[in-house]
């Protein structure tokens, strides 16, 4: 009888090895499925964020630095977003038109620069500037931000109005992702005669790539090429359609004035840099001496309202003599 009940012992005992590893190998599925699970649930959550802000109200008007303005309103060229603005009139003719273009996160003000300081010292001396509020941004319409793929279509919309109500010549001054729509913006319409690029990325989808746990404060992998994927999805977009130093042949020969701060940690400086080197017979780059993004102006006022004056007087004279 021993023999026998060994034998049965002996023969049990498979069974219920393989219900353990099964046991196991399940868990460790669960495991790993609720793990992507999460990770997903972390990016579309992160994605949400960085498509939709928090949106900042205008509670500052150029009224308040005794500027003359007007509030406006016109459509971004895909025809049904209507965006919100200010013309700021000089208090001479004004000899050109100036369209400011905010950052990511920002408005028609822009407290970063700030805008209205930058104006100021543009309207003394002629330049009539007009600056708005991209989608999803101050109290223009649309329901999130794209980072300037779809931005490029609100001052394409920026442009047509201004020069359907002017007869003045066109230039931009953007900053951050202002500065790099201005660029997409100026390679598709020959309104433009003039770029003042603050502080540029590239191409966002390699500058996401690179630094997306600047803005995240999440491990680069797996949540970066999760939030690459996911970002598209959600605002029905293609990144690759933000990439200024792609197009910089169709700005040329327009001149661009780069402008970065040689210690910008959210967009280095190398950004501004390696564009300037697509046409540097017709580009400048100003690299300035401090810290943080989109400073130069901060840390530098009386030169910065000096070159950038002077660019523009530059850019009338070249019109002028190719009259």
């Amino acid at each position: 009888m021993g023999p026998e009940i060994n034998r049965e012992t002996t023969v049990n005992r498979g069974p219920k090895k393989r219900n353990t590893k099964f046991i196991v190998i399940g868990s460790l599925a669960a495991l790993f499925f609720l793990a992507a699970a999460t990770c997903v649930a972390i990016s579309v959550y992160v994605g949400t964020n960085l498509t939709k802000p928090e949106k900042k109200p205008i509670v500052i008007t150029p009224g308040d630095y005794d500027m003359n303005y007007q509030d406006i309103d016109f459509f971004s060229h895909d025809a049904k977003t209507k965006l919100a603005g200010w013309v700021l009139e000089p208090p001479v003719p004004a000899k050109m038109n100036i369209i400011f273009a905010h950052g990511y996160k920002g408005n028609r003000y822009e407290e970063n620069i700030p805008f209205m300081p930058l104006a100021n010292n543009l309207l003394v001396k002629g330049y009539r500037v007009i600056t708005f509020d991209f989608r999803y941004a101050g109290e223009s319409e649309g329901d999130m931000t794209t980072v300037g793929v779809k931005e490029k279509w609100d001052l394409l919309g920026a442009i047509d109005w201004t020069a359907d109500q002017y007869e003045e010549p066109i230039g931009l001054l953007g900053i951050s992702m202002g500065a790099s729509t201005s660029i997409l913006a100026a390679a598709e319409s020959k309104n433009v005669h003039a770029v003042v690029a603050d502080s540029p990325f590239s191409d966002l989808h390699d500058y996401l790539e690179e630094n997306m746990p600047v803005w995240t404060d999440l491990p680069n992998f797996p949540f970066t090429p999760l939030i690459l994927n996911i970002i598209p999805l959600m605002a029905d977009i293609d990144l690759s359609g933000a990439s200024p130093i792609t197009v910089l042949d169709d700005v040329a020969p327009r001149p661009v004035l780069f402008i970065h701060n040689k210690g910008d940690r959210s967009i280095p400086y190398t950004e501004s840099e390696k564009m300037y080197k697509k046409h540097p017979d017709v580009f400048s780059f100003w690299l300035t001496e401090g810290d943080g993004h989109v400073k130069s102006f901060e840390q530098n006022s009386e030169e910065y309202v000096e070159k950038v004056i002077a660019f523009f007087d530059g850019v009338l004279q070249g019109i002028k003599e190719d009259e």
